[in-house]
């Protein structure tokens, strides 16, 4: 008897604990209905106690997110206008000390319990959410995948030439829950219903590994955007453009709309690799090239393979880079600096550029960490 009666009495027990748990969450983190003001025109009533990141998302206000709101990336800031208490320590490695004194938060790590008055960069309220069907699968290189979406609703896209989008990605295998991630466009927004995207597999990557074994052509997918600040400016400067892997996306659609638009800037397209088999879209610049006389192309290899019999540039991009900016190109014409690749990459090709006399604030990037 009691081999039975003690197994019913720990059920009962955890029973009861589960039960005042629920309840407790249900009082405590019950903040009912809430009011959230933004730009101090827009206001909307929702329902208070989840992160403000996704709260505003349910509205169809869509605050852009590299790692989709893990609070890993720091892209998701907006300025907040009311008391939402103290910093929290996710925040710090991604908050300014200036920004701090202007209230920006990571709008993932802050929770909407109390109204609450925020200020977000008026394009970001045209933002939207996007149904679209994978409309074709190429592989551009052993480890990066050309990914084309047709629109199916809204059925036309509008964005600038360098813009990003966020991909969402569904449950699979062990990810139990929908997964965003940043991918900038590749294709130029005349090819306004279809987007194509560059998608380079990163080992365990959630996003990635889906993408490269999973996905297939016919797929319904979601994304919103468009979004960043990665666009060109209207100057007559001198481009000098960096990339590498599938940060060749935005500049191809950069370079392949300024040229739709008939506009001859001089550009100069450093793409950097590790050996031939990381090259892809040669040709097509190569043959760009040839038709545009200020047009420059310039790929670089770190490692090339004895097989590859390569005749270009040999060295890591930086250094490639830096020969050209102080031997071959004018250095008496003003410059912008357009990057996109990793962090580390982004970081050494700034210094290189400041070494060189391009100022910080003329040197444009979206930093996906």
């Amino acid at each position: 008897m009691r081999v039975l009666v003690e197994p019913l009495i720990v059920s009962l027990v955890s029973f009861l604990l589960a039960l005042i748990i629920v309840i407790v969450d249900a009082v405590v983190n019950n903040y009912g209905e809430v009011k959230i003001t933004v730009n101090k025109k827009k206001t909307m009533t929702v329902k208070g106690g989840a992160p403000l990141l996704f709260t505003l998302a349910s509205q169809g206000i869509f605050i852009p997110s590299a790692c989709g709101g893990r609070g890993s990336c720091g892209v998701c800031k907006v300025k907040v206008l009311s008391d939402v208490g103290p910093y929290l320590p996710t925040e710090f490695a991604y908050i300014s000390k200036e920004q701090m004194k202007e209230n920006v938060r990571l709008s993932c790590q802050v929770k909407v319990k109390k109204d609450i008055e925020i200020e977000i960069p008026e394009e970001l309220l045209y933002a939207k959410k996007f149904q679209a069907v994978v409309e074709k699968i190429n592989n551009v290189t052993y480890d990066i995948k050309e990914l084309t979406l047709k629109l199916i609703e809204p059925k036309t896209i509008d964005f600038k030439a360098g813009q990003y989008i966020q991909l969402s990605i569904p449950p699979y295998g062990k990810i139990n829950e929908v997964t965003q991630r940043a991918y900038s466009i590749s294709s130029p927004p005349s090819e306004n219903e279809r987007i194509q995207l560059l998608i380079r597999l990163v080992p365990g990557g959630a996003a990635t590994t889906y993408v490269h074994n999973y996905m297939k052509e016919g797929e319904k997918v979601q994304f919103t955007g468009p979004f960043g600040e990665f666009y060109v400016r209207e100057t007559d400067a001198v481009m000098i453009c960096v990339a590498g892997g599938s940060g060749m996306a935005p500049l191809r659609s950069i370079i392949i709309d300024l040229y739709q638009k008939n506009v001859e800037r001089e550009i100069w397209y450093f793409f950097g690799a590790r050996a031939m088999k990381d090259l892809f879209y040669v040709d097509f610049f190569m043959e760009l090239e040839k038709k545009r006389k200020n047009f420059h192309f310039i790929p670089a290899l770190s490692s090339p393979d004895p097989q590859d019999r390569w005749n270009g540039e040999i060295g890591l991009i930086t250094d490639v880079l830096d020969k050209y900016l102080k031997g071959r190109i004018d250095q008496s014409k003003p410059k912008e600096g357009y990057l996109c690749g990793s962090p580390g990459m982004i970081n050494a090709c700034v210094q290189v550029m400041k070494n060189n006399g391009i100022s910080e604030e003329k040197i444009y990037f979206d930093k996906f960490a």
